[in-house]
């Protein structure tokens, strides 16, 4: 019985809605992390304009099909439009932003964008999802973000340039992509919200693709076209499918902060597939992300009462449970309990009549 017990608890820890949807995010934010330097690598040889629509032509080729094979049910009513604001944030806005700032500016560089996005994410999640975090949480996050954005510009960073502002832009679009498809995404299914958006955004990805090939034909090297295939299977669709997976499953404001250890994945793979510096400074603020990541993702949630898809805090993304009264109804006599000329009242007393 202790055994069975302990493999019970084990069983639970192992399996908690909470560590499932932390997994399911870091592993979309490791697929997120090689982004940056693949793009790099591929504007070395393709247009941004090509390499932002492109991707998206393609991942939503593969959307199409996943879709027909597995029959999915269209998605009705407000879905489509929500499903639209995911398509503009995060298949049409952040590659093309990220895509035009990378052509004149390192990875490393554009790592910075990673350091903010965790907290735009965090404040879409809030005003979207009605999520309430702690004062703790906010702290914590608040302080990654800095530690993020200051390990960042040590890497050799100026003033704020056209670059900057297109990576702030890039921010601001995936945020809003990241927050209303996590929000879609229990609904719709994780891969279901990501498809949906690739579909309605490959149409006018195409068109631009045909005109910017037609116009200016790509000639790139194999590796260039292996970070561009990259760009547009993984980063495009199944990146997503894991982090959208794990904002489904949430807390969502607490998934988002995983993020706070991309800018750290993205300077690794900048150093060695790029050659770009990687130097004590950049080490120690990579430490200290990585820990305010930790307490952040360990700071529990305090959603408002009654809020959508709050519950309580072992179960943060299920609907509320209508509460049961407490007198139980009594139910009718059973047919044999029945005799003539008495009414079940409470007491037995003759029909007159």
């Amino acid at each position: 019985m202790k055994d069975n017990s302990s493999a019970t608890a084990l069983r639970d820890t192992v399996l908690s809605p909470t560590r499932v949807g932390l997994a399911w995010g870091f592993l979309g934010v490791v697929a997120f992390s090689f982004t940056l330097p693949l793009t790099r690598i591929a504007v070395d040889g393709l247009s941004p304009l090509f390499i932002g629509a492109g991707r998206g032509a393609v991942a939503g080729l593969i959307a199409v099909v996943a879709l027909l094979v597995t029959r999915q049910a269209l998605p009705r009513g407000t879905q489509w439009a929500r499903a639209a604001v995911v398509a503009g944030g995060v298949v049409v806005g952040f590659p093309f932003l990220t895509s035009y700032a990378l052509a004149s500016t390192p990875a490393s560089h554009g790592a910075v964008v990673l350091g903010v996005l965790p907290a735009a994410t965090a404040m879409m999640a809030v005003l979207r999802g009605h999520e309430r975090p702690p004062k703790a949480f906010w702290i914590t996050a608040s302080l990654g973000a800095i530690a993020a954005v200051s390990f960042a510009s040590l890497q050799g960073l100026g003033g704020l340039h056209l670059a900057d502002l297109l990576l702030l832009g890039a921010v601001v679009a995936a945020a809003i992509g990241y927050a209303e498809g996590g929000l879609l995404a229990r609904e719709l299914g994780a891969w279901q919200t990501v498809s949906w958006a690739l579909v309605m955004a490959a149409p006018v990805m195409s068109v631009i693709t045909g005109i910017e090939v037609a116009q200016h034909p790509p000639s790139a090297t194999p590796v260039q076209w292996a970070s561009f295939a990259y760009l547009a299977v993984i980063s495009q669709n199944l990146g997503f499918l894991a982090w959208y997976r794990g904002l489904a499953i949430g807390p969502m404001a607490q998934v988002s902060q995983i993020q706070l250890t991309q800018p750290v994945m993205t300077l690794l793979w900048a150093a060695l597939l790029l050659a770009e510096p990687l130097n004590w400074p950049t080490v120690l603020g990579a430490l200290a992300v990585i820990t305010c990541a930790a307490l952040s993702v360990r700071t529990r949630l305090n959603p408002r009462p009654g809020a959508v898809g709050s519950s309580g805090p072992n179960r943060p993304w299920s609907m509320p449970v209508r509460a049961r009264s407490a007198r139980t109804p009594e139910l009718p006599p059973a047919p044999s309990e029945v005799r003539p000329g008495v009414v079940r009242t409470g007491r037995r007393r003759p029909c007159r009549g």
